[in-house]
């Protein structure tokens, strides 16, 4: 850094991301429009055309958008400290909400059976079928790339491994970058964020090393803790698009490696009914496959790439965004990643979700609460749970 950007102290940025962390209900871009409110509006941290180009950024990243806004505000206000205290106040609150219900969900399925399981499965099909529509009206208003959103769904569906999401997101990058005319930002605002050159290559460097290492470095040892450190990152590394992005990248991974389907879809359910980032998903999966340790072990990995990429390219940013062939190819990822979505929504979500009648009429229910009425995703996903409970006993 050249310098420390002082504005805060790492406890007050704490406390204020603490507040957020235990109120910001309803998904990243909901939380971005939190975060505007606080920082911009009422704190006056950030102004409106720096805080723009900040979002511009997290979008054009792979990883959790608001998640790294949070991360550079923190960076801005308090340096690295900062930063890490932003991340640890808005991620720990809905972490440790999944971790706990991951400990209680045995106790819950002897109780009281597995209905209300099945009830947050069905969730899951509203809340994913939502993502989509929104996503495709957004990542493919064109023809070609509907297209492609289509092509990669065949070749997930295909290829319904790790690899197979990998070569969605390759080929969407160089479908874009011969086929999509890229439209460079027209934005002249600078963010005020001092981070030298030769930090932010380190950061990359970083990021790189690990993202190749770590596999070798896992294939050569026995460790539980570092192989799923491995997966975890890697997702963290390729999650282009969205939270709910990365219910496809991680079903490849662990299903049913390391967790069932029933549980996967369970947690992942939960997670729309708790605050902050849909990434803390990852803790859920850590707690189910071994407890508190590696549901940590899960945590870090999934959010360090978020941290090494958007320290790294800030000092490269400004320059980057003006380049037509760099919005050109994320243009292209974004349409590979609706197809990825669209094949997660087929497989797990529909056809472990939807099995009869009673469950589509109570997804359909569920998607016209989220669309048409607005209802906050936590009500749905309690209203579904109490639903399948209800109906298990018909």
């Amino acid at each position: 850094m050249n310098g420390r950007a002082v504005g805060s102290n790492p406890a007050e940025i704490f406390s204020v991301f603490l507040k957020l962390g235990l109120t910001s209900f309803g998904g990243p871009v909901a939380h971005l429009g939190y975060f505007r409110s606080e920082f911009v509006e009422r704190r006056k941290w950030l102004s409106e055309e720096s805080y723009a180009d900040l979002v511009a950024l997290c979008q054009f990243l792979p990883g959790p958008a608001s998640s790294q806004v949070g991360i550079a505000i923190g960076l801005l206000r308090g340096g690295y400290p900062g930063a890490l205290a932003a991340w640890a106040a808005f991620t720990l609150p809905s972490a440790l909400a999944l971790v706990l219900f991951a400990y209680g969900l045995a106790v819950f399925e002897n109780h009281f059976g597995g209905g209300w399981l099945h009830g947050l499965k069905v969730a899951a099909v509203a809340v994913v079928a939502l993502a989509i529509l929104g996503m495709a009206r957004t990542l493919t208003p064109d023809r070609l790339r509907v297209t492609f959103a289509i092509a990669a769904m065949a070749v997930a569906l295909m290829l319904p491994s790790a690899w197979g999401q990998i070569a969605g997101i390759v080929l969407g990058g160089c479908v874009g970058w011969f086929c999509i005319e890229g439209k460079p930002s027209a934005d002249q605002a600078v963010l005020p964020l001092p981070i030298s050159r030769g930090a932010g290559v380190a950061m990359l460097v970083a990021f790189a090393v690990l993202l190749a290492g770590l596999p070798l470095a896992a294939a050569a040892t026995d460790s539980l803790s570092l192989k799923l450190f491995d997966i975890f990152y890697r997702v963290g590394s390729l999650v282009f698009g969205g939270g709910h992005v990365v219910l496809p990248l991680l079903k490849a991974e662990v299903v049913p490696a390391f967790v069932s389907s029933d549980n996967f879809l369970a947690g992942y359910g939960a997670a729309q009914a708790v605050p902050g980032p849909l990434f803390t998903f990852a803790a859920y999966l850590g707690a189910v496959m071994g407890g508190w340790t590696i549901a940590a072990v899960c945590l870090v990995g999934i959010f360090l790439p978020s941290f090494l990429l958007v320290i790294g390219v800030l000092p490269f940013w400004d320059a980057l965004r003006r380049k037509p062939a760099a919005q050109a190819v994320l243009a292209g990822v974004n349409a590979a990643v609706v197809g990825l979505l669209l094949a997660a929504f087929y497989d797990p979500v529909w056809t472990a979700g939807i099995t009869n009648s009673y469950d589509y009429a109570l997804g359909l229910g569920a998607f016209v609460l989220l669309f048409v009425w607005k209802a906050p995703p936590w009500l749905v996903v309690v209203l579904c749970g109490a639903a399948g409970q209800w109906l298990s006993h018909w």
